[in-house]
This record gives structure tokens, sequence and C-alpha cells, in this order.
């Protein structure tokens, strides 16, 4: 459970740094592999999160949707 926070701070220092987090950059950048669930636990800690879709075309031409999140404030 000790990963879950370093997970956390790891994650709202990225979107700090660089605006938003897609689970792509999480699991590449941080390692992360359960992005949802620690964006679950920084809102639980009184942080604002936007999610917003975003699709793109996986290198078949098929079109696949992913979530993108972004910190819209500090702690509450």
């Amino acid at each position: 459970m000790g990963d879950t926070k370093n997970q956390c701070d790891m994650i709202l220092q990225y979107m700090q740094d660089f605006g938003s987090i897609t689970q792509v950059e999480a699991a590449s950048e941080i390692g992360c592999y359960r992005l949802s669930g620690r964006i679950y636990d920084l809102r639980a800690r009184g942080y604002e999160i936007r999610r917003t879709m975003e699709t793109r075309k996986n290198r078949y031409g098929k079109p696949v949707s992913f979530a993108r999140y972004s910190l819209m404030g500090g702690e509450n």
C-alpha cells in the first residue's frame, strides 16, 4: 500500500509539470498500470481532476478512445 502513495505523488507531480497524464504516460513514465485507481485516490485527497476523453487511430487505423486527466486545482 505504500507504493500507492508514492505513485499518487508522482502522478500529481507529472500533472503539475506537464499539464495532464494518460494511461500510456503513467505506465511508461511512472510504472503505474492503474491510473484510474490512483486518480480516485487523489480525488479522495481533495484534488479536483478533470477527465477528458480523446480518440486516436491505432496502428491499424481503428479508432481507440482513452482518458486524459488534468489537475484543476489544489487540495480543498
